[in-house]
């Protein structure tokens, strides 16, 4: 059973107003006073109650997340259970909590912003999926809640931003492939209206030409398993097909490495693949997944850190840039075949 201050006051022989004045640091006690209430609330276990805390400072000791994504991939896709634990790390170690909406119908996603902020739910909010030119900016301005974004939007953004370069992760990718000696390398890509969808795109352009080789075999898609499988389906349905793809993430790779082995092709014999995420699971596959290995935990955790800091006014509002994916090598990728042609599904 929690410690009251009732349970103080007994204990030091004041009234619960001396005990509530000393646990608030207000005045209205001799100092002896406030020493033997606070050191007998402390031999208690006495914790401060985070709603009394909220209704005398007018804070909620929450920050909130909305996330505009099926709520299917919420439990399919590793990453978001992996970066709602770190963030949910963060804010035990302050008594924060975290107050996460879903929202996919029309007009879902700006309501939700406004409903947490204008009913004084959150203190702050996590920003994450930052889309080109996105217009939750200027709400969040409109509505004038501190956040942070997971990575740096393209447009003018006064938040601070949590970031990782993931340029370098598909650079490294692409030029494991091409030292394989495959040639005609695509790219499975998540949605191009996401930052990190078409960082990783440019990304993937970039290297290849590095390599004075085309990037002519892009298939994009939604970062789910069904969106990685019909991708892989348009790019093996071509005369040039690929003897290798990149894929924006672990989910579409999975799905697309049993999709082309439904075909008859090998993995990698015929065809290599890589991911992004290094989730779990990926090590465990037929053949295991040469992957990009990120923690989205860390960036949770760091993205609710970096907020927290805000609130306390501690923070100089700088950009935190993570460590760059690093690139595991495992038994989805191999030598190009010598010709393609004839491994055609």
């Amino acid at each position: 059973m929690a410690v009251t201050i009732s349970d103080v006051a007994l204990a030091a022989g004041v009234s619960k107003g001396a005990v509530s004045y000393a646990l608030n640091g207000q005045p209205g006690v001799s100092p002896e006073t406030r020493d033997r209430i606070l050191r007998v609330a402390k031999d208690l276990g006495w914790k401060p109650s985070l709603r009394a805390k909220g209704l005398s400072s007018a804070k909620a000791y929450a920050l909130g997340l909305v996330v505009a994504r099926d709520p299917s991939l919420l439990g399919t896709d590793p990453f978001f259970p992996a970066f709602i634990a770190g963030i949910e790390t963060a804010l035990a170690e302050h008594d924060y909590t975290l107050v996460l909406s879903v929202a996919t119908a029309p007009g879902a996603e700006e309501r939700c912003y406004r409903k947490l902020v204008d009913n004084g739910r959150v203190d702050g909010v996590i920003l994450t999926d930052v889309r080109h030119n996105d217009s939750r900016i200027p709400l969040l301005l409109e509505l004038k809640v501190p956040a942070v974004t997971v990575n740096r939007p393209d447009a003018g953004c006064p938040f601070p931003a949590v970031s990782v370069d993931e340029s370098a992760g598909i650079v490294a990718a692409v030029e494991h492939l091409v030292g394989l000696g495959h040639r005609r390398i695509a790219h499975v890509g998540g949605g191009q209206e996401y930052i990190h969808g078409r960082s990783r795109r440019k990304a993937w352009e970039e290297a290849l030409a590095a390599a004075g080789l085309p990037a002519d075999l892009f298939a994009a898609a939604d970062f789910t398993a069904a969106g990685g499988a019909a991708a892989t389906a348009q790019l093996l349905r071509r005369e040039d097909r690929p003897t290798a793809i990149v894929y924006a993430n672990d989910l579409m790779a999975t799905a697309g490495q049993s999709y082309a082995q439904s075909l008859g092709l090998s993995v990698p014999g015929d065809l290599s693949i890589t991911g992004y995420d290094n989730a779990e699971f990926t090590q465990y596959l037929n053949p295991p997944l040469t992957t990009l290995a990120t923690d989205p935990m860390l960036w949770g955790r760091v993205a609710a850190q970096v907020l927290l800091n805000q609130l306390a006014g501690t923070g100089r509002g700088e950009d935190t840039v993570l460590p760059a994916p690093r690139l595991v090598v495992r038994a989805s990728t191999g030598p190009a075949p010598t010709d393609p042609a004839l491994t055609r599904p």
